[in-house]
C-alpha cells in the first residue's frame, strides 16, 4: 500500500488530486457523513453566511477517524495481521484504536499517564493497548518506532502521511458538497493533517475558496513556519486547545499547506473560550477547544469573512470536562 514517495516525500499535485476521489470512496463507506449546521445568530455576528461542518459527530468523536482509516484500511492482510501502533495524548489514539477493532487488528497506543482520563479510558475501551512513554523516560515516538520494529507492528502517525491527511480532508469535501462553494474555509491546525487535507479539497471543490489554518497564539509555530518556508518549533505550548499541542509541523504537512492554504492565523485562548462558549450556549454543540478554533478567528476578526460564504471544520467533541468547565463559567 506505501505507493507514495515515503514519509518526507511531496508527492505532486496530479497525484494527491488522482488519488483523493479514490479516498473519499473509501472513507464514505465506513465514516460518519457528519452533518452541517447554520445559525443566523452567528451569523449576524460575523455578518457573514456560515456553514459549520460537525466532526464532533464523527466516530470516536473527531476527525481523526477518517485518516486513520483511509490508512490503516489499506494495508495488506498479512501486515494488517500484525498490527498497528501509534502514538498520541488524544483524538489519534482513539481514532486508531477503533479503526483496529474494527478490521480486527492489534493496537498498541503510546500516550502519556498524564492524557485526560476519558481519552484513556475510550482508547482501552476500544481495545488497545496503552504504554506511557513518560513513565518509560523514552520519547513517545521514539518508543512507537521501537515497538514497530520490535513487533512488526505498522507505525500509523498522527499526521506526516498522505493518507492520513487525504482522509482527513474528505470532511472538508462533504461541506462544500453539502453547503455549497465558500469563500472562505478555516480550519484547526496542529500538526497540519487536517488543514493540508482541507486545502486540497478546496482546490478540488471550490477553486477560488480562501483556506486559513488557525492555531492558538501559544503554539503558533505553524504560523511562522508558513512564512518563513522552514519548521519552527514551539515546545510543550500552553493552550486550553490541547489538540494544537503539537510542537511543529512535518516537512510534509508544511509543504502542502504551502502549497494549499493562503494563511495561518492565531488567537489567544480568551479568545478561544469565548467562541466555546457561544458553541456550547447557542448552538448546543460540545466542541473541544482546538475544535472552535476557526470560529474564534473570524469572531476575533483574524480573518475576513465579513460578507463572505465561511466554511468552519469543527473538529472533535472529545472535550476534557474537568479542564474547560472553570473557563467557561467565568
Amino acid at each position: 500500500m506505501n505507493d507514495w514517495a515515503g514519509t518526507h516525500g511531496v508527492p505532486g499535485h496530479e497525484s494527491l488530486a488522482a488519488r483523493f476521489s479514490d479516498v473519499r470512496v473509501r472513507v464514505s463507506a465506513t465514516a460518519h457523513r457528519t452533518p452541517v449546521v447554520t445559525s443566523r445568530t452567528l451569523d449576524a455576528m460575523l455578518g457573514a453566511s456560515v456553514a459549520f461542518k460537525c466532526e464532533n459527530f464523527q466516530r470516536m468523536g473527531a476527525f481523526k477517524f477518517r485518516g486513520a482509516w483511509n490508512m490503516v484500511s489499506r494495508l495488506p492482510r498479512e501486515q494488517l495481521a500484525h498490527g498497528v501502533v501509534a502514538y498520541s495524548s488524544g483524538n489519534h489514539a482513539q481514532a486508531v484504536a477503533l479503526v483496529a477493532r474494527e478490521l480486527g487488528a492489534p493496537a498498541v497506543i503510546v500516550m502519556p499517564s498524564t492524557a485526560p482520563r476519558a481519552k484513556l479510558d475510550a482508547t482501552r475501551g476500544y481495545g488497545a493497548e496503552v504504554i506511557h512513554h513518560d513513565l518509560l523516560g523514552e520519547g513517545r515516538e521514539a518508543l512507537a518506532g521501537r515497538i514497530a520494529a520490535e513487533r512488526g507492528m505498522t507505525l500509523v502517525p498522527p499526521f506526516d502521511h498522505p493518507d492520513i491527511l487525504l482522509g482527513a480532508g474528505t470532511a472538508a469535501a462533504e461541506l462544500f458538497e453539502d453547503a455549497g462553494p465558500r469563500d472562505v474555509l478555516l480550519v484547526p491546525l496542529g500538526g497540519g493533517g487536517l488543514l493540508s487535507g482541507s486545502a486540497l479539497a478546496a482546490s478540488l471543490v471550490s477553486p477560488g475558496c480562501r483556506v486559513i489554518g488557525v492555531e492558538p497564539a501559544a503554539g503558533d509555530d505553524g504560523a511562522r513556519s508558513f512564512r518563513s518556508g522552514r519548521l519552527e518549533r514551539v515546545e510543550a505550548p500552553d493552550t486550553i486547545a490541547d489538540g494544537a499541542r503539537t510542537p511543529c509541523l512535518s516537512e510534509l504537512t508544511l509543504a502542502l499547506v504551502r502549497r494549499y492554504a493562503h494563511d495561518v492565523v492565531t488567537v489567544t485562548d480568551d479568545e478561544l473560550v469565548a467562541a466555546l462558549r457561544l458553541l456550547w450556549t447557542r448552538l448546543k454543540l460540545v466542541v473541544e477547544p482546538t475544535g472552535a478554533l476557526g470560529l474564534a478567528a473570524g469572531l476575533a476578526g483574524r480573518a475576513d469573512v465579513r460578507g463572505k460564504r465561511v466554511g468552519v471544520i469543527l473538529s472533535g467533541g472529545n472535550a476534557d470536562l474537568a479542564a474547560i468547565s472553570t473557563r467557561l463559567a467565568d
